[in-house]
């Protein structure tokens, strides 16, 4: 015999109630779209909080949103470098990719770090696909720059394959290698990555998870952390030099997305627990969104394919 009392959260139940009634329109919302998760950071490298995201895709997934995984390992790639004893170096910062360390990124991101993260979906029933870049053309990419060695400057991105495994309900998880126009393999920024792919597949949204709490205007004052801004506001920042180094490929990748047509991009600290469900099903989110246009300020509609079911939902929106 069990008693509630020792089961109950402490969270009262009209709090619960409440806040599963104001993920509701959120809920309605996704329900049929397309969304591009960047992931990376300490929140990959944690072996928990790597579970926890999982699982929160998979909930996503299951209420309808149709997910896809982004990811790199720059810390799993420099770990298995410095084990065979090859230099790590960047340039602007890229890394310098010669051919040995362009063998340890595909050991690394296709062989480990995809696998993993796949397994971790899998955890919950045969729903990921694991994808490198290379496989069927996802990715295409020509050389960056000569200096940079086999870094990669994506050309094309092959959507209707990912699109026909999100048809099948599968969730793809992408490693960022890509085929080569020279019929080699290129390694790519997987903040770059993800704002193509959501471009190319008509994403919804852009979602980078990163270590931070999102975009801050000065980011040694905590209280400067921006909420919403706008697209013009994103390039002007860009423009006049006032963002954090390692943020720029991020915010160079959500202008590129909302500039074809993603609708939203999202920047959120991954490492906070749950924090994709806090930001994509409540009111108050809890990190930095770029809208693309000033109709994206005042109400999250878009035109975007949508099933009967989902199309249905949406009529009240």
């Amino acid at each position: 015999m069990k008693y509630a009392r020792d089961s109950r959260a402490s969270r009262s139940d009209e709090e619960t109630a409440k806040l599963l009634f104001e993920a509701l329109p959120w809920i309605k919302n996704l329900t049929g779209k397309t969304v591009v998760i960047k992931y990376g950071g300490a929140a990959m490298v944690d072996p928990r909080l790597r579970a926890d995201v999982m699982s929160d895709i998979v909930l996503l997934k299951i209420i309808g949103m149709k997910p896809v995984i982004v990811h790199g390992g720059g810390k799993d790639i420099n770990a298995a470098l410095s084990h065979y004893d090859i230099p790590v170096r960047f340039k602007d910062g890229q890394r310098v990719t010669d051919e040995a360390t362009m063998e340890i990124v595909r050991q690394v991101l296709v062989g480990k770090v995809n696998e993993d993260l796949v397994a971790a979906i899998n955890a919950h029933g045969n729903l990921a696909v694991g994808v490198s870049g290379s496989d069927a053309g996802t990715i295409v990419a020509e050389r960056l720059d000569p200096e940079l060695g086999r870094v990669g400057k994506i050309s094309r991105i092959n959507a209707d394959y990912l699109e026909s495994l999100m048809d099948s309900e599968y969730i793809p998880v992408v490693a960022t290698v890509a085929q080569g126009e020279d019929g080699g393999f290129y390694n790519i920024n997987a903040d770059v990555a993800a704002g193509h792919i959501a471009a190319a597949v008509h994403a919804h949204k852009v979602i980078f998870l990163t270590d931070v709490d999102g975009l801050y205007e000065d980011f040694e004052d905590k209280d400067s952390l921006i909420s919403n801004l706008t697209l013009e506001e994103t390039e002007a920042m860009l423009s006049a030099g006032e963002v954090d180094r390692g943020m720029i490929p991020k915010l160079e990748s959500c202008v590129h997305a909302l500039r074809a047509g993603v609708f939203r991009s999202h920047i959120i600290n991954g490492t906070t627990p749950h924090s994709l469900l806090l930001e994509l099903l409540t009111d108050a989110g809890v990190g930095t969104v770029i809208h693309s246009t000033q109709v994206a300020y005042e109400q999250d509609t878009h035109p975007h394919p949508l099933t009967p079911f989902a199309a249905r939902l949406a009529e009240n929106i």
